[in-house]
């Protein structure tokens, strides 16, 4: 193996810069945001074009180098890096075009939501993406996408219409329903294993102010909450994402310093409308449900709503996370999440239970690789805190949480983007159901060799 950073044989022309292991900048680039991940590639190649892409990709082929690929860095697994490998790094590509006549967005795989957020939101769109500003849309598109818009527009793959992307052998080609067709449907919830996008192409749909923020509740009230959200979401005009969470208010500002580190629940909903039609779609949780702790609800632009929960989560933290897909919330379930959920390790700590019907139902199960088309909610149980002290046991608390819970939930996957570490591939099979077959087929196609195998991984 070349352990020479100076060989790495870039053609002068291009415009990557690449960093070395123990050369100055080196801790910082290749700083994960999952603290609790620490992984020492031996370079980290900044790409800031496509050509830069291929280039590294050859390189890291024709010299069997194990190859990890960064977009927004945001993996809470660590996957956007590896140990003593190469790192292409693709956060330098940040060019987005936002065409209002076609409501079509362009973005290069560096850039984060908030990025394309503030670009799309000037002329009153957006692509539906997550909920999180800081998230990477290139890791986040290739696992699925599900976020604020996901109810009424599906999931970002739903609206991703086509990709540039360098495959193993290093040529780029177009994946599009048109263009290497067989390409496009894995890519749309496959993750990272048959290629790298660096540029994505999508539709947008109108979006200007939206009526959003949380409704917290006492812990006691969990179990009442849980089953009138179960019995509510199908009913809920699709314009109106709620989702559920058990949690703890942070003891920090804007919170009420009265309800700092309080055990909650609570309902962070956006209706993509007026504030009137807002208040009416949340109307039967006003009520039926207990008074709450703190009502959030305002009219606000949709951006400062992805935004609004970044100042907490910043890179850096410790997080541990379990997924799963729930296809029925049961009353067996929710005594579980109760019992669990209340007993968190740390104020950042948390379960979401994330709404996946709308939409996302109106897509056959095999049109795309993603395969949860039937499940209702996709859960993620995240240990989080700043003290790298507490991760035995932030890892601890998040596993028994999710082994108590799982053998309620039906489906045996989860959101590929919510797994932590390399999992088995019977839970990566599992995660993709009856399209798993069809993915293997697809890899051994682009990637016979499994250059792209620092993911979760379907093996060809």
């Amino acid at each position: 193996m070349d352990t020479n950073v100076k060989t790495l044989d870039f053609p002068e022309r291009l415009r990557a810069s690449v960093i070395a292991r123990g050369e100055p900048g080196y801790d910082e680039a290749r700083a994960l945001y999952n603290a609790m991940i620490d992984k020492r590639p031996n370079w980290i190649v900044r790409c800031a074009t496509t050509e830069d892409v291929a280039a590294a990709v050859n390189h890291a082929r024709d010299r069997g180098l194990t190859l990890a690929v960064r977009g927004g860095g945001h993996n809470g697994a660590g996957l956007g890096s590896c140990d003593d490998g190469l790192v292409i790094d693709l956060s330098p590509m940040k060019r987005i075009r936002v065409d209002a006549v076609t409501r079509t967005v362009r973005v290069e795989a560096g850039c984060n939501q908030g990025e394309v957020d503030r670009k799309t939101g000037a002329v009153g769109l957006a692509v539906p993406a997550g909920i999180v500003a800081s998230t990477g849309l290139a890791g986040l598109t290739l696992g699925g996408g599900h976020g604020w818009l996901t109810r009424k527009h599906g999931l970002t793959i739903d609206n991703l219409l086509a990709a540039e992307v360098v495959v193993a052998d290093g040529s780029v080609v177009l994946a599009s329903e048109s263009e290497n067709a067989d390409l496009f449907w894995a890519l749309r919830g496959g993750g990272g294993n048959f290629g790298i996008v660096t540029r994505f192409t999508f539709r947008a749909h109108p979006v200007t102010d939206v009526y959003g923020g949380p409704i917290f509740y006492d812990i006691s009230h969990a179990a009442e909450i849980m089953r009138w959200y179960r019995d509510f979401l199908p009913k809920a005009p699709r314009d109106l994402a709620t989702f559920f969470g058990i949690k703890t208010v942070p003891s920090t500002d804007p919170f009420p310093r009265d309800l700092w580190g309080r055990r909650i629940c609570g309902l962070v909903s956006c209706y993509n409308g007026s504030e009137v039609e807002g208040i009416e779609a949340l109307r039967p949780a006003r009520e039926a449900l207990p008074e709450p702790l703190l009502d959030g609800m305002a009219q606000m632009p949709f951006v400062d709503l992805q935004a609004l929960f970044d100042p907490l989560l910043p890179k850096g933290l410790h997080w541990y996370w379990k997924g799963d897909y729930v296809d029925d919330l049961t009353d067996a379930a929710i005594a579980t999440h109760v019992e669990h959920g209340g007993r968190s390790p740390s104020e950042l700590s948390l379960m979401h239970l994330y709404p996946i019907d709308g939409a996302v139902h109106d897509v056959a199960p095999d049109a795309t690789a993603w395969g949860a088309r039937r499940a209702k909610w996709s859960m993620v149980i995240a240990g989080i805190d700043p003290d790298p002290a507490k991760a035995p046991e932030l890892a601890a608390w998040a596993r028994d949480y999710w082994r108590a819970v799982h053998a309620h939930n039906g489906h045996g996957g989860a959101y590929v983007n919510f797994l932590m570490g390399a999992e088995d591939e019977a839970r990566v099979r599992a995660s993709y159901g009856a399209n798993y077959d069809r993915l293997r087929e697809i890899k051994r196609r682009y990637d016979p060799s499994n250059l792209f195998r620092i993911n979760q991984n379907i093996r060809p």
